[in-house]
């Protein structure tokens, strides 16, 4: 749901007449701000509010951790890495493709090469495939994907929908084909001047193409395009593939503030944190299985 301050997705628990609400990349915090979403859990039944502000860690977030410790705020599990990486979009692509290493500069001709094309594309049949393509890579790379339902409610609210105060949808999937097939797909999201990378895919199959690389560099330019400031590239971990893969483009690396739990009953928050922490634990013994 979208609200004056930012999209909060709301999400029920099984089995109950709770929901969790997860407000990410939302704007800093302040107290109104904090009223509003107390007020907002207790009408949506809400056991907790997880929230991951859009702020760069400075000397002055101590105002902020204080504001949310004086309204019962609590430190939680990340959802997302507690860094991230941005790429200035006010320069000029010259600029920006001028500081790529010089093997992503290589890579990116190398596909333009070899014919990839990269494309906007909302059409029912595109997004199929950027479901079939999101499955294959969790079970190829061994990462856990949201269920298929959650992306169509996904792609639902925010590109099929209108969403408030937008003209233009939040929600914008690219693709990028190579001999008329779609190998991968990115879906980013445009809000508030920042543009964002939050999920990709590709085939296993012509890997030597060099598609990724020529889609980072044309959602570049597509953020440009529609009039983004910033993109964010959604995620660092140090050591991981993806993160070599984005350091390429030499973005910046940025600290955000953290993660912190709004909650409003103490008892079943409690209880939520133990089961989540007893679910991932027998995931993680099924995926070793």
């Amino acid at each position: 749901m979208e609200t004056k301050y930012g999209v909060i997705t709301i999400h029920r628990i099984p089995f109950t007449n709770y929901s969790v609400g997860m407000f990410i990349k939302g704007p800093k915090p302040t107290q109104e701000m904090l009223y509003f979403l107390k007020k907002l859990a207790k009408e949506k039944n809400l056991i907790f509010i997880k929230l991951e502000p859009n702020v760069v860690k400075s000397k002055t977030s101590n105002s902020v951790i204080q504001l949310f410790r004086k309204n019962g705020t609590v430190p939680g599990k990340t959802l997302f890495t507690p860094t991230t990486f941005w790429i200035d979009l006010t320069k000029s692509e010259d600029e920006i493709l001028k500081n790529f290493s010089s093997k992503t500069r290589y890579n990116i001709r190398l596909a333009q090469k070899r014919g990839v094309n990269i494309e906007e594309d909302s059409s029912q049949k595109a997004f199929k495939k950027y479901l079939e393509l999101t499955f294959e890579t969790a079970k190829r790379q061994g990462f856990y994907a949201h269920t298929p339902k959650y992306h169509r409610l996904m792609w639902k609210h925010l590109h099929q929908s209108p969403v408030t105060n937008h003209q233009s949808p939040i929600a914008h999937l690219l693709v990028a084909k190579y001999r008329g097939e779609i190998i991968t797909t990115w879906i980013l999201f445009a809000h508030d001047k920042i543009l964002y990378y939050p999920y990709g895919a590709s085939s296993d199959i012509h890997k030597n193409v060099m598609a990724s690389n020529l889609m980072m560099w044309e959602a570049i330019k597509f953020g440009k395009k529609i009039g983004c400031k910033t993109f964010d590239l959604w995620g660092r971990e140090p050591g991981k593939g993806f993160t070599k893969f984005k350091e390429g483009y030499n973005p910046q690396v940025v600290e955000l503030l953290g993660t912190w739990d709004l909650f409003i009953n103490k008892s079943l928050y409690t209880l939520y944190i133990l089961a989540e922490k007893i679910r991932w634990t027998v995931l993680r013994i099924k995926s070793k299985l």
